[in-house]
């Protein structure tokens, strides 16, 4: 869409309302898969895009896999459906007992972090699932600078301020559902209230304000990492260092961000509109990027590839008739980019891009 801006997308996305039940469903189960694989990419989580749909759709696991790595993706899908859950209750207020229910389902414990400092101490530490932390945290940004997060001892009180400000701002009206999201989003994360976990609570909570206001739900792309933390750095040294300044940023204040945030909501809104209205046997969509294949072998083989799993190279290269060099070809291209994956087990495909049609 040509210069596409955030009114726009909504436009569209407003002219398909009501959804139909499958397209709510196709909707559903692609933001699924594309939410929770993002949000814990972002943080380090090793599933690929297809581990992350076999778990979350099929309860399997696929491929090599570490143990915690799969917890926490099972754990952060139950945590969405919370927070989806809770959305649809309009009537009922943010709460400090909520956020901290999620934390809590999203850590599922408390663990301990071992770690070795420079010079070879070690040092260890717990990680509390539901609580506010017991001891400080900060980052070491791109360009080397330490940037602390509110101490242990500020978090409570700044904590009931940013819940009792979101309540009353939703109430007063003054602010739409997107600066509300934008502006809890980066007063959350200036506060960093858990010793874990608090940028993906802060997208599950972004995502709780828009449903609650009926807005499509986003995703921060993994892909696109570091456009999102540059746009919190450049609030940042704008807002200046000192948390509780931060915690009460005022829009004006985050103008880097706000820009950040409606031009990628923009992009999500409108990439929901072609995903449920753009329609052709050559189009295909992986994790929010619009595929469009040249050759109609592409297609041919996915399709036969979601109807017949169990397919040897020479199946393959009788349904299509083409040579075998030009199947092998094929195969590898889908491969590469992840968009396949054959099962050690029983040798079947396993097709993890999604068709238009």
């Amino acid at each position: 869409m040509r210069y596409l801006t955030l009114q726009k997308a909504i436009d569209e996305w407003q002219k398909l309302q009501p959804l139909s039940e499958a397209d709510r469903a196709r909707l559903s189960r692609r933001f699924t898969i594309d939410f929770n694989f993002n949000s814990n990419h972002i943080e380090g989580n090793t599933l690929t895009y297809g581990q992350t749909e076999i778990l979350l759709l099929f309860g399997k696991v696929i491929g090599e896999a570490k143990v915690k790595d799969v917890q926490d993706m099972a754990a952060s899908n139950v945590t969405l459906n919370m927070m989806q859950e809770e959305a649809l209750v309009k009537e009922t207020p943010l709460t400090q007992n909520f956020i901290r229910t999620l934390h809590r389902t999203l850590l599922r414990e408390d663990y301990t972090v071992h770690r070795t400092l420079p010079g070879g101490m070690q040092t260890s530490y717990t990680i509390h699932a539901g609580q506010y932390k017991t001891r400080p945290n900060s980052v070491i940004t791109r360009y080397g600078d330490r940037f602390e997060y509110a101490s242990p001892e500020e978090t409570p009180a700044l904590m009931t301020d940013l819940v009792d400000w979101y309540n009353k701002a939703e109430t007063d009206g003054k602010l739409s559902p997107v600066e509300l999201a934008v502006l809890f989003h980066y007063r959350y994360i200036r506060i960093h209230p858990f010793e874990d976990g608090n940028g993906r609570i802060a997208r599950l909570l972004v995502n709780y304000i828009l449903t609650k206001h009926d807005y499509p739900m986003i995703v921060v792309r993994s892909r696109l990492k570091n456009e999102y933390l540059e746009a919190l750095h450049a609030a940042d040294l704008i807002v200046g260092p000192e948390p509780f300044t931060g915690a009460n940023a005022k829009l004006q204040d985050i103008r880097p961000f706000v820009h950040y945030f409606k031009s990628m909501m923009a992009h999500e809104i409108y990439t929901d509109v072609c995903f449920l209205t753009e329609h052709d046997e050559n189009l295909w969509w992986y994790d929010g990027e619009r595929i469009e294949f040249r050759s109609p072998n592409y297609s041919k083989l996915l399709m036969l590839m979601m109807s017949e799993p169990v397919l040897t190279l020479a199946d393959m290269q009788n349904h299509l008739k083409i040579n075998m060099s030009a199947v092998k070809k094929l195969v590898k291209q889908l491969t590469d980019k992840h968009y396949i994956e054959r099962g050690s087990a029983d040798g079947s495909w396993r097709v993890f891009i999604t068709p238009s049609v």
